[in-house]
Formats: C-alpha cells, sequence, structure tokens
C-alpha cells in the first residue's frame, strides 16, 4: 500500500488530467489536492493494517473467550462520477487494510483514473485478483455486483434511487451487507455575529465547489435576519466576479458539469425555482453555446416547499433564506429528507455547540466548511445513507468479528 501511495505520488500530473477531462474537475485542484490526498488515504489504512486486533473478554461463566477481527471477504465498491479518485480510495483503502479482496465500478462518466490505479496497484506489487476494476453502467455491472452471490459486501455511493436497488439487489441474494452514501440538501446558518467576509466566501465555495457537483454543497443557505441584506449583496457580487471555464486554465474557479444528462437536469431546477416565485438573484443561464458550464445561480424569497430547497440538485444553484431565531434556524436546518452535513458559522462557543448537537446530521462544520480529514468518519443520517467511510469506522465495516470461547476447566454441564 505504500508503494502504491508512491507511485501515485510520481504520477499526480497524469491522474489529475484524466479526472479534469473525463468529469470537468479543475485540473489545479486535482493535482494539489485531490491526487496527493488519496495517497495520504492509502497511507493512513497502511499504518492500520497492522493493528486490527480482537480483545479478550472477562465472562460471567467459567469461559476463557476472544474476538478476532476478520476480513468481511470480497467487496464491490461502487463508486460516482463527482471524486472518481477520491472515492476510489475512499472505499479501496480501508478494504485493503482489511484483508478483503474487491470489484470496483468506476462511473462510467469517469473510468480513466480507476484503470489507471489498476495498473499502479500491480506495479505495487498488490497480488492479480486484490483490487478489480470492472467498467460498465450501473444496471448491469452495478447490478449484477449487487446481486452477486459471491461477493460478501457492497459499498456504494450515489443516488437514493440507485441506492435502494443496490440494497434490494443484497437483500434478494445472499443478504449481504450494505452501506450507503445517498448524497444531501446540507443546510449553511449564518448567525448575526459571523464574519462577513468569511461566510459569504464559505457560502460560495461550499455551493460552486466542483461546480456544485458535491454531495455536502450547501445548497440551502440561512441567513439571520440583522445581516441578510448585507451578505446578500457580497454573494451578489462575488458570484458574478467568479471564473467558469476552460478547467485546465488555472485561473479559473469553476468547471464544465460532468455530461449533458446532469446540465439538463440542473436548468431544469433553475426553471422550477423561477415558477415557483423564488426570486434569481444571479446566474441561472447556460454560458457559451460549446460545453456543459452554468453560471453560478443565487435565489432568495425561497420557501421550504419548493423543489430547489427539497431535492438534492447537484449544480452550482444557492438557495437563500432569511431567519429570525436559533429556533427557527435549527428546525429549517432539519426540514430535509437529507441528513449528510451541515454548516454553523458564528462567534458564540454556546449557539455553535447548542446547534451542533441539534441538527440531524452526519457532519457538522463549525466556522469552516468542507474540513475532511483520513480520521473524520464521513457518512449520514436519514435518507443520506448509513455505514461510515474514513475513519477507523470505514476499516471496522470491512471487518467480521468472530468470539472465540474454551472452557476454563472441564465443568460437569458441558
Amino acid at each position: 500500500m505504500m508503494k502504491f501511495a508512491d507511485l501515485i505520488d510520481e504520477n499526480i500530473e497524469e491522474l489529475a488530467s484524466m479526472d479534469c477531462r473525463d468529469g470537468g474537475k479543475l485540473f489545479s485542484v486535482g493535482k494539489a489536492i485531490d491526487i496527493p490526498n488519496v495517497a495520504n488515504t492509502l497511507r493512513y489504512y497502511a499504518g492500520a493494517a497492522d493493528k486490527i486486533h480482537g480483545e479478550v473478554l472477562k465472562m460471567s461463566t467459567p469461559f476463557h473467550a476472544y474476538t478476532l477481527l476478520e476480513p468481511i471477504g470480497v467487496v464491490g465498491h461502487i463508486i460516482p462520477w463527482n471524486f472518481p479518485s477520491t472515492m476510489f480510495f475512499t472505499k479501496v483503502s480501508p478494504a485493503l487494510a482489511a484483508g478483503c479482496t474487491m470489484l470496483i465500478k468506476p462511473a462510467e462518466q469517469t473510468p480513466l483514473s480507476a484503470l489507471f490505479y489498476a495498473h499502479l496497484a500491480k506495479l505495487a506489487g498488490i497480488p492479480d485478483g486484490v483490487l478489480n476494476v470492472v467498467n460498465g453502467y450501473g444496471h448491469t455491472a452495478g447490478a449484477a455486483i449487487s446481486s452477486h452471490m459471491d461477493i460478501d459486501k457492497v459499498s456504494f455511493t450515489g443516488s437514493g434511487e440507485i441506492g435502494r436497488e443496490v440494497m434490494k439487489a443484497a437483500a434478494a441474494s445472499n443478504l449481504k451487507p450494505v452501506s450507503l452514501e445517498l448524497g444531501g440538501k446540507s443546510p449553511l446558518i449564518i448567525f448575526d455575529d459571523a464574519d462577513l467576509e468569511m461566510a459569504s466566501e464559505l457560502a460560495l465555495i461550499g455551493i460552486l465547489f466542483n461546480k456544485g457537483e458535491i454531495c455536502v454543497a450547501s445548497s440551502r443557505v440561512y441567513v439571520q435576519e440583522g445581516i441578510y441584506d448585507e451578505l446578500v449583496n457580497k454573494l451578489v457580487e462575488k458570484a458574478k466576479a467568479w471564473s467558469v471555464g476552460d478547467p485546465f486554465d488555472p485561473q479559473v474557479r469553476q468547471g464544465p458539469q460532468v455530461d449533458k444528462t446532469q446540465f439538463d437536469k440542473i436548468l431544469r431546477y433553475i426553471e422550477h425555482g423561477k415558477r415557483e416565485g423564488a426570486t434569481l438573484l444571479t446566474g441561472g443561464k447556460p454560458i457559451g453555446d460549446k460545453g456543459y458550464y452554468i453560471e453560478p445561480t443565487i435565489f432568495t424569497n425561497v420557501t421550504e416547499e419548493m423543489l430547489i430547497v427539497k431535492d438534492e440538485i447537484f449544480g452550482p444553484v444557492m438557495a437563500l433564506m432569511k431567519f429570525k431565531s436559533m429556533d427557527e434556524a435549527i428546525k429549517c436546518a432539519n426540514n430535509s429528507r437529507y441528513g449528510l452535513a451541515a454548516g454553523v458559522l458564528t462567534k458564540n462557543l454556546d449557539i455553535a455547540n447548542t446547534v451542533s448537537r441539534s441538527i440531524r446530521a452526519g457532519t457538522i462544520w463549525i466556522n469552516c466548511y468542507f474540513a475532511f480529514n483520513d480520521d473524520c468518519p464521513f457518512g449520514g443520517y436519514k435518507m443520506s445513507g448509513f455505514g461510515k467511510d474514513l475513519g477507523l469506522d470505514a476499516l471496522h465495516k470491512y471487518l467480521q468479528v468472530k468470539s472465540v470461547v474454551t472452557p476454563l476447566y472441564n465443568s460437569p454441564w458441558l
């Protein structure tokens, strides 16, 4: 695994270029962040591989007992197109450390880097048959992985609709365990005492990073009434200056949507917002007539019933709402079928602690956003799924617990 990570470091530019060409991701971000981080993820779990231990149990009967942690077996990983490299190693690294063999089905939109990673794995000395990349479509390759009797677990990241199908197929075959990360509609709550410059920058990055194609995008932004008007002006000014264009250009901050299907979906949601009565402050249109570029888009005067507030759009579309009290903000934040992440911006520690404990979401960021780390478990509540990626929690989902029990002496009732 360490050698595998070293080979990734040696091929950073080529790998970043593949994800840029496949998915429209910014080459500069891939080169500086995504690809170096996946090598570090490999190293993190490589460090855990020889520290997988059971425990000795204190029994209340005359028996000696201990547990073994054993690989769960063959794992099927089905990964999405928005972070092809990151998701590949978020799944593969802990499964390798646990001692599992695996099949990885990358998204059909972004197959290139996964194939190259399989090549590097072989160069690193990972034995044949341990890490297998299987390209294909969800309804064929993905369905086969989910229903195969010889696959012992499935880890899936993607839409809620497909997640349900994965669970059904797993249950109908060999009742294999499933872990699901199914997206979100994450709230960012900005209180009156927040730093306006930081708040405006985090709010925009939260929805525009990776052109909004990120499961934890802060697509619902709740702003306390005392700073609402001033913050709205800042957001609109910054959004209009946001650079959209060629993802290989280091000055560009937003590339094209991944494909025409996603492009058309986002534009349909923008039209929904207009028809439902929301006010379009800026953006809302395609850019140019070549490629799948969309302007950074901000709606205000939105209500909780609108589709642009309820549905995961997976694009550069922000819904801005005003609130009065902390209790109102908490209620609005929880008014979603999703529960993946949330952000809280305030200088008041009491507010930060109260809100973070009151929101039903798997990750809460206070005065920051997108603060991921290999040590920190990531996963959702409610319809955002179950099971954790990253952290040691991810390692344990690829392990079985076996109890071994031995009598201390010959008992008369044995």
